[in-house]
């Protein structure tokens, strides 16, 4: 979609998968990162990637965007929620649209259905929701929210799903639910 900076949440400590960086664990055959690249790139004008390792390795895939931990304590892996807010000091777009790098299968329809539900309902933000339940790292926002994240992040919070509800999100139902499971152990991983 024109006008939609993509970013990827690949910023974690990957403790569910003992330490390693998820984005780079082998899932059917390939990386995970591989996957999401390939399913949210064609949805969006630019695409960035929140990582804080194998930087060099992700740049080739797009622009990297190291979180920047200055506003909270310098505390390293300090979740989504300061990888967005570094994504969107570096987007150049109306819109950013954020999924995690383990969801190697997300709709190919996602970033469409999030932009036009949060645009026809003049919101700030519209995430996925899945059988009543919000899927917030799958989400749209606006990128006039960056003061809003900068004082709710320097405020304390850490949770996405805090963070969008504050800000008005708008769900919006998806039935498959297989789009949108988090490879996250090394079991799921196999």
């Amino acid at each position: 979609m024109k006008n939609v900076t993509g970013l990827i949440l690949a910023g974690g400590r990957g403790q569910r998968m003992g330490g390693a960086d998820k984005g780079w664990v082998v899932y059917e055959g390939r990386p995970l990162i591989i996957g999401v690249v390939e399913r949210l790139a064609p949805q969006v004008t630019a695409l960035l990637i929140s990582a804080n390792r194998n930087l060099e390795r992700y740049a080739a895939l797009g622009t990297v965007v190291e979180d920047d931990t200055s506003a909270i304590d310098g505390t390293p892996f300090s979740g989504p929620l300061i990888g967005v807010l570094s994504g969107l000091r570096r987007s150049q777009t109306e819109w950013m649209a954020i999924a995690p790098c383990d969801a190697p299968h997300l709709p190919l329809d996602l970033v469409e259905r999030l932009t036009r539900a949060a645009s026809g309902a003049t919101a700030s933000a519209a995430c996925a929701r899945v059988n009543t339940r919000l899927q917030p790292v799958f989400a749209v926002v606006r990128t006039d929210l960056l003061d809003h994240l900068t004082r709710t992040v320097a405020a304390g919070e850490r949770a996405m799903h805090r963070w969008l509800e504050s800000v008005g999100v708008v769900p919006v139902d998806f039935d498959e639910a297989e789009a949108f499971t988090n490879i996250n152990s090394p079991a799921t991983a196999g």
